[in-house]
């Protein structure tokens, strides 16, 4: 209550993307290919997991989980962005711009699920023998809710510092979306304990998560160089590759756009737009859909009547 009353600015403007003036028809059938891949992407791995009992397992578990998150990123953000580069109204709402600030969950929630995922795979491959009993059903019920509920606190936090400030000047975001370095600057009072909050706490996150993750893959890396077998080493790396592609669309994006001192405002909205919908349109490539047991459960899902009716 109190931050509506304290609120004079009822609505922002979106200035969009820096210096992209008179791209927006190039920039509008880019984006939206790339957001329907994502949207089409994502919803196949989870039909296929879904539906697929033999895909019921902690690893696809956890990816199933990622596909949900990757469709909220790209869907923040994506379809008001993509009405204002059709020509539609740059207008958004004092209750939605607060709303687009619900990627920091989505950010921060996927960035523990990543180090979750890495501790899946270091179990897999360092205690096989052990990985049904420590990675049972409980185990990842209770993991998967762990990431849902420290996103939730993280959000929560960064959004109530930064809403409950005073907007009463300038309604222009410099930006494509309500992200929190773009929205501060417009508010009337002091921003300094939202700014180093946001800071700390997304960095300090980050860089937990990451040193978590890169302990878990050293501990792969010594367990796989002692696999006698060539076929064995090959075989077990292969399970983890696609997490570390993964790991490192999403990471390269936080570090640099939240770790650097003074990044550019261009540079930060391209970084922020791999993020949002490149990654998201790649992990179903990088993880299930070149997947020899996701391609025979999405058969089993979709026949081959399209194959027979030519």
């Amino acid at each position: 209550i109190n931050m509506r009353n304290h609120t004079m600015v009822t609505e922002f403007i979106l200035l969009g993307i820096p210096e992209t003036e008179g791209l927006e028809t190039v920039l509008f059938s880019l984006f939206s290919s790339l957001y329907l891949c994502t949207l089409l992407g994502n919803v196949l791995i989870l039909t296929a997991i879904i539906s697929s009992s033999w895909l019921h397992t902690p690893m696809y578990f956890f990816l199933g989980n990622l596909s949900i998150f990757d469709l909220g990123f790209s869907s923040t953000t994506g379809p008001k962005m993509l009405s204002y580069l059709s020509g539609q109204s740059r207008g958004i709402s004092f209750q939605g711009c607060a709303a687009q600030l619900f990627y920091h969950f989505l950010g921060c929630t996927e960035g523990f699920l990543y180090t979750v995922m890495a501790y899946d795979r270091f179990i897999a491959i360092c205690y096989p023998l052990r990985y049904t009993v420590i990675m049972n059903h409980s185990a990842c019920s209770f993991l998967a809710t762990g990431t849902w509920m420290g996103g939730c606190i993280h959000a929560f936090i960064l959004t109530s510092l930064t809403f409950q400030l005073s907007y009463c000047g300038s309604n222009k975001v410099g930006y494509y979306f309500c992200d929190i370095p773009a929205i501060l600057p417009l508010a009337c009072g002091d921003t300094s304990l939202a700014q180093r909050v946001g800071f700390t706490n997304v960095g300090l996150l980050s860089l937990i998560c990451f040193s978590l993750i890169l302990v878990s893959y050293i501990r792969i890396g010594i367990a796989i160089s002692k696999i006698h077998s060539a076929e064995g080493r090959k075989r077990a790396f292969s399970t983890c590759s696609a997490h570390i592609a993964a790991i490192l669309c999403a990471y390269g994006p936080v570090i640099i756009i939240y770790l650097q001192p003074n990044p550019s405002a261009l540079l930060g909205a391209i970084i922020q737009i791999l993020n949002n919908l490149v990654t998201p349109t790649l992990n179903p490539l990088i993880y299930s859909l070149r997947n020899k047991d996701v391609k025979s459960a999405l058969r089993n899902v979709f026949p081959k009547r399209g194959l027979h009716s030519g």
